[in-house]
């Protein structure tokens, strides 16, 4: 018999009756959820996985080579399983330029990053928020600040029926919780994010995933606020020590089983489908992270050698080739503040990292160029280049 995990409630929304669903309070039961057997093999082959990665991570020179690229990839795919068409180079340029073909939709993943950003500085501070609703919320007014959805109530909790799939209500594919129910639902979850439970960290993050996207409070950008909240919970529960995990490729990679594997645990109660899904999704993303970080650290590698071999090289070009791992996309503008130097001794500077083949200039204009380190950049775009999946 499939477990039951939550119950409907018939309501009315849009002038017609529908059966809202109202989850079980975390953890599975009846029966409880066993990390055993071919479970048990998964949560060991992640967990393999995100310690390679952790070691990935170390064998860089400063850990804001991550931060900057890994976190824009996560909140790119993420945002790319909504449907915006930004990619990774789109974000990197807006934020270099503040012009993009879509203004709208890289401010999305701009809007991503930033939030992020935000959630990881409360957490790190005594005197900030802690993992709970309340910093949810401001997760997701910053989310949503200026973008498609901001009239939605930004950072509110919904005090209407929202539904997912179909054109109303009553041919939705699933109706979350009615919004009565929405403030103690979400409660609960806190309070069992921050119990004893004795199921694996990363077990824990799927879980609460799972149930943050059933009660979906919000009434847009729940997705995003959900698969934000796996990131900030691997980095809290000291699985991994930055955010590095981007676990959204494999989401992506694998959308449509990503949404029936959230679907039949409503249904049928599947915990244990969803966990095994989940845990390959971190073990592919795991994996990727970390044969991603190697081949960039042997690229810097091949490239400062070629750069110092260089015969017309000069010591501003040696500075802001040191930095590109942190900012992949310069500016002429940019890379003078970066060194702090003159305007003809960053030009000589720009044009040596151009000559060896590191750096290329994208806009194929006169003024306000904009290079790229584009073998470094090909390296961490993989798989965001569309949303196909």
């Amino acid at each position: 018999m499939a477990r039951r995990t939550g119950v409907y409630q018939t309501s009315i929304a849009g002038g017609e009756n529908v059966r809202a669903f109202i989850p079980h309070p975390l953890p599975p039961t009846n029966p409880i959820l066993r990390i055993e057997g071919e479970l048990a093999e998964q949560h060991h082959t992640a967990m393999s996985a995100i310690g390679r990665l952790e070691v990935a991570s170390t064998m860089v020179p400063s850990p804001e080579w991550f931060l900057y690229g890994f976190v824009r990839k996560e909140a790119v795919v993420s945002s790319q399983i909504e449907g915006t068409q930004s990619t990774l180079e789109d974000v990197m340029a807006f934020e270099l330029s503040h012009q993009a073909a879509d203004i709208a939709e890289v401010e999305e993943v701009c809007n991503y990053v930033e939030a992020l950003n935000y959630a990881r500085a409360e957490l790190a501070n005594e005197k900030g928020l802690s993992l709970s609703r309340r910093l949810i919320c401001e997760v997701h007014r910053r989310l949503m600040q200026g973008v498609r959805g901001e009239e939605k109530q930004p950072g509110t909790i919904r005090t209407s029926q929202n539904w997912i799939g179909g054109t109303r209500p009553g041919n939705a594919r699933f109706v979350p919780p009615p919004p009565d129910t929405v403030p103690v639902l979400l409660a609960d979850l806190d309070k069992w994010i921050h119990s004893n439970d004795q199921l694996p960290p990363l077990i824990k993050a799927g879980l609460a995933h799972v149930q943050f996207e059933t009660i979906h409070p919000f009434l847009d950008g729940n997705g995003r606020v959900g698969r934000l909240l796996i990131t900030l919970l691997t980095e809290h529960w000291n699985l991994l020590n930055g955010p590095y995990l981007y676990v959204s490729l494999g989401f992506k990679r694998h959308r449509q089983e990503y949404y029936r594997r959230l679907d039949a645990v409503r249904a049928d109660g599947d915990w244990e489908g969803w966990t095994g899904f989940f845990l390959s999704c971190v073990h592919e993303s795991a994996i990727d992270g970390a044969n991603a970080a190697q081949r960039l650290f042997r690229l810097v590698n091949d490239d400062r050698r070629a750069l110092t071999n260089l015969h017309s090289v000069n010591v501003s070009a040696i500075r802001i080739f040191e930095q590109l791992p942190e900012q992949p996309m310069v500016t002429a503008a940019k890379a003078r503040e970066m060194i702090g130097s003159t305007k003809p001794t960053t030009s000589k500077a720009i044009d040596a990292l151009v000559e060896t083949g590191i750096l290329e200039e994208i806009t194929g204009k006169q003024r306000d160029r904009i290079y790229a380190y584009r073998k470094y950049l090909d390296i961490l775009a993989e798989d965001t280049h569309s949303t196909s999946g």
